[in-house]
C-alpha cells in the first residue's frame, strides 16, 4: 500500500507536439493533471522531466502551469537515471516509493521506471497517466515493468490509497479532482 510519507511522484516529459500525438492525448494530459493536483495536495515531492527541452519542447501548459513551482530537470538519456541531477534530486527525497507517470511509457518511462527500480526504489507506474504513440507500445511496456517487479496502479487507485480515510482533510479535494 502506498503511504504518503514515502511516496513521491516523477513527472516524465508531458512536453511539446508529442505530448499530442501520443495515443488518447487528452486523456492521457487531464489524468496526469488530475494526478499532479492530488499529489499536491497530499504534499508528495514531485519531480518533473524534459528531454531533450530545446528540441521537443517544454512540458505543455496545462502542467507547466500546475507545475510552475517545480524547475523541470532537463535530460538527454532516456532513462533519467543516468542523468546526475535527477539522481540526487531522487536522493534527496525521502522517499521509499515513486509514482511514475508521462509519456512515452515504452521509453522514457519504461526505462527510468527500471532506473529506479535498480536504484533500489520501489515504483508505481499510474497506467492511466501513461502512454505511448501506439497502444501496444504501452501495453509492452506495461508488461515489462510488472514482470521486473514495478507495480501498476491507477489515477484513482493511487490517490485514494494514499488518502486513506473519508474523514482526512484531503479527502474532498481529490474527490472534487476525480468526480
Amino acid at each position: 500500500m502506498l503511504n504518503r510519507a514515502s511516496t513521491g511522484l516523477v513527472v516524465v516529459d508531458v512536453q511539446g507536439k508529442l505530448a499530442h500525438l501520443v495515443d488518447d492525448s487528452d486523456v492521457l494530459i487531464a489524468n496526469c493533471g488530475k494526478l499532479v493536483q492530488g499529489a499536491q495536495v497530499l504534499g508528495l515531492p514531485i519531480i518533473r522531466l524534459e528531454q531533450n527541452p530545446e528540441k521537443l519542447g517544454a512540458t505543455v501548459d496545462e502542467l507547466n502551469d500546475l507545475l510552475s513551482d517545480v524547475n523541470p530537470i532537463p535530460k538527454f538519456t532516456f532513462n533519467a537515471c543516468y542523468e546526475p541531477k535527477f539522481v540526487e534530486t531522487v536522493q534527496a527525497e525521502d522517499v521509499e516509493t515513486w509514482l511514475v507517470c508521462g509519456i512515452e511509457a515504452h521509453i522514457c518511462v519504461y526505462q527510468t521506471a527500471m532506473g529506479l527500480l535498480d536504484l533500489g526504489y520501489k515504483v508505481q507506474v499510474v497506467g492511466d497517466c501513461v502512454s505511448s504513440r501506439t497502444a501496444l507500445n504501452k501495453d509492452l511496456a506495461i508488461r515489462r515493468l510488472t514482470d521486473a517487479g514495478a507495480q501498476i496502479t491507477g489515477l484513482e487507485m493511487s490517490l485514494y490509497e494514499l488518502v486513506k480515510d473519508c474523514r482526512a482533510p484531503e479527502f474532498k479535494p481529490i474527490l472534487a479532482l476525480i468526480r
